[in-house]
């Protein structure tokens, strides 16, 4: 009944030709990835509550060719730290948490270096908690049997990484303090907690914590790629991500999860206002918010062993873009970018359908020289031959093709290089555009 629901709501849309023309440009984005095998997994755009794009790519599961669509199960990876997030401004709501308050308040044992930790530091990645899937050991320990007692004993003893609120750094490890935070306030385990306040509320029946145990219908096997092709992923014990990452769902389980957060179903608006305002480095709390001159996203990634994510919503058009895939990679990131981008009436160009131009021996050398993205990374620009290379640390030499004056694309991979120049006319900096971000370098 639920898929009959969609598939109505996307014929009802395909019979506009403006929408049947996004439709269309959507699909070759989309299918541009997963023909060069970039992309398996499925996508949903939809605007005003409005299915405008809803297909599935490749297989749930390889050795049986089973066909992805937007009731299969895929690990959502870091999108679960919004879940995380909004539970904890549950509890906040319901008196039994305070964002400000030290987290020794209900981890009472917690070590001396977390004294000053508070919730919000932990919820915004400001607390200097050192993030555990960055430890050394970590590939070795992830397939272990565990609890979330000894997963927060691998970091406890650690040093912050600064003081508290005084920078950011991504931290997996804050949460899953905050998963525990969660059990400890609300009493119930952290899977029980969001079933009965989320999942149950707003009808998302396929949404759950994911369980190597469990036998969970319509879920998605994850996959890598392989020097001769897809190859099965590296195994996780999932009782490590927890709150961090531990979470599976749908296509159609996440729109409903932003229909009813944006619209006002989970939390208050005091609330709702503090779960997307930016404390640092555009980030809030579990979701990445930007403003430019395309409007306001609300964005966030996700990346689990044979999975990665991305899930985005413009509040001022009521855009809701969900990538899926049961494929390592970027891909999600940069569809993702791409779909919000059409779906809010702009234009994206492939880059097969970029056209090359010839620009003058003489205004090559202008682009050469040195733009740092930091201390450790830079991009060299340089002219070798009377054709314009880049090479960034670390990484091979590629040669750059001019699309017209101070734009330049690569053929390798999708990524384009903007060169911006000072009042004066000077090159002071470089922009790389790939996989949905943008990188700004600034000349040496």
């Amino acid at each position: 009944m639920r898929g009959a629901l969609f598939s109505l709501l996307v014929l009802m849309l395909v019979a506009s030709p403006a929408a049947a023309q996004d439709t269309a440009r959507m699909e070759a984005i989309v299918r541009t990835d997963a023909d060069r095998g970039e992309f398996m997994g499925a996508v949903l755009v939809a605007r005003d509550g409005v299915i405008l794009f809803d297909r599935g790519y490749g297989s749930a599961n390889l050795e049986w060719k089973t066909a992805n669509d937007g009731d299969t199960k895929f690990r959502l990876g870091s999108l679960t730290k919004q879940f995380t997030a909004v539970s904890v401004l549950l509890l906040v709501e319901r008196g039994k948490l305070s964002l400000d308050a030290p987290i020794k308040t209900w981890l009472p044992d917690a070590p001396a270096a977390w004294d000053k930790v508070t919730i919000r530091h932990l919820l915004s990645h400001t607390a200097g908690v050192p993030s555990l899937t960055a430890f050394p050991d970590y590939e070795q320990l992830k397939t272990l049997p565990t609890t979330l007692e000894a997963v927060v004993a691998r970091f406890r003893d650690k040093p912050l990484e600064f003081e508290p609120g005084a920078k950011w750094s991504y931290s997996n490890s804050g949460y899953i303090l905050l998963t525990a935070i969660i059990e400890k306030a609300s009493g119930q385990r952290y899977a029980d907690f969001l079933a009965d306040n989320i999942f149950k509320p707003l009808g998302m029946a396929d949404s759950g914590y994911d369980s190597h145990a469990a036998i969970i219908a319509h879920r998605a096997s994850g996959y890598s790629a392989g020097a001769n092709g897809m190859v099965n992923a590296d195994y996780i014990e999932m009782a490590i991500p927890q709150g961090a990452g531990g979470l599976y769902s749908t296509t159609h389980d996440l729109l409903r999860w932003q229909a009813g957060l944006y619209g006002g179903r989970l939390l208050k608006p005091a609330s709702l206002a503090a779960l997307t305002t930016p404390v640092m480095n555009n980030y809030a709390f579990g979701i990445g918010v930007t403003r430019d001159a395309s409007g306001t996203l609300y964005a966030h990634g996700g990346g689990i062993e044979g999975f990665n994510t991305w899930l985005g919503y413009d509040p001022e058009r009521h855009i809701t873009v969900v990538v899926l895939a049961n494929l390592s990679g970027r891909a999600p990131n940069r569809l993702g970018a791409s779909l919000m981008t059409l779906a809010r009436g702009g234009t994206v160009t492939l880059a097969a359908e970029r056209v090359e131009v010839a620009l003058p021996p003489e205004a090559l050398a202008a682009y050469a020289g040195t733009y740092d993205v930091s201390p450790e990374f830079s991009f060299v620009v340089r002219v070798e031959g009377g054709r314009l290379i880049v090479q960034a640390t670390g990484q091979g030499p590629l040669l750059l093709h001019a699309e017209k004056p101070d734009h330049f694309f690569l053929k390798e991979v999708d990524a384009q290089l903007v060169f911006r120049r000072d009042a004066s006319g000077a090159i002071d900096a470089v922009t790389l555009f790939q996989n949905g971000r943008q990188t700004l370098a600034k000349r040496r």
